[in-house]
């Protein structure tokens, strides 16, 4: 179900399935990652884990593994953060996007040491991101070989939700 806020108290009803009085619901923001869709990378990424099949990161702790997936898959790094040396003292920066570090730090090998990205935690993800790296996840397990009993039931729940008109 969908609602937009109009006024305190007062909402319009933007979906099909309107809220049933007497009945009570969690309201979550529409702009970021539903709490379904959270759930279900979050599912996705332990099969995977558990299956032990990544090419690249296979044998590493679940919360590297998850961090791997999120930095690969997902919506990457949320800013990062470099050391420069101006007038001879140094000074740190934080920047958006990776190209906005300078190229003479980007491109010295020891200044790379001096360069650290933050992942966007997945709670921070847009709807968009969100759907995106649950797609790619399941693309990247299935081309890994990830097949057993606990993925076949998410991927059937997903199939279930896209069909009942519900995206996840």
């Amino acid at each position: 179900m969908k609602i937009l806020i109009t006024e305190p108290g007062r909402y319009i009803e933007q979906s099909k399935d309107a809220p049933e009085v007497g009945r009570a619901y969690n309201l979550e923001d529409a702009t970021t990652g539903t709490g379904a869709q959270g759930r279900t990378f979050e599912a996705l990424v332990m099969v995977y884990w558990k299956a032990g099949v990544h090419p690249k990161y296979g044998g590493c702790p679940y919360e590297e593994f998850r961090d791997q997936i999120k930095r690969t898959l997902g919506a990457g790094f949320a800013y990062y953060v470099y050391a420069d040396i101006v007038d001879g003292k140094p000074k740190i920066y934080k920047v958006k996007k990776f190209d906005e570090i300078p190229d003479h730090v980007r491109q010295d090998p020891d200044m790379q040491d001096m360069i650290r990205g933050r992942l966007k935690s997945r709670a921070h993800y847009t709807k968009k991101e969100l759907q995106k790296t649950i797609d790619a996840l399941i693309d990247d397990m299935l081309a890994a070989g990830v097949a057993n009993k606990k993925f076949d039931e998410i991927l059937n729940g997903l199939e279930e939700r896209k069909n009942a008109g519900n995206k996840v």
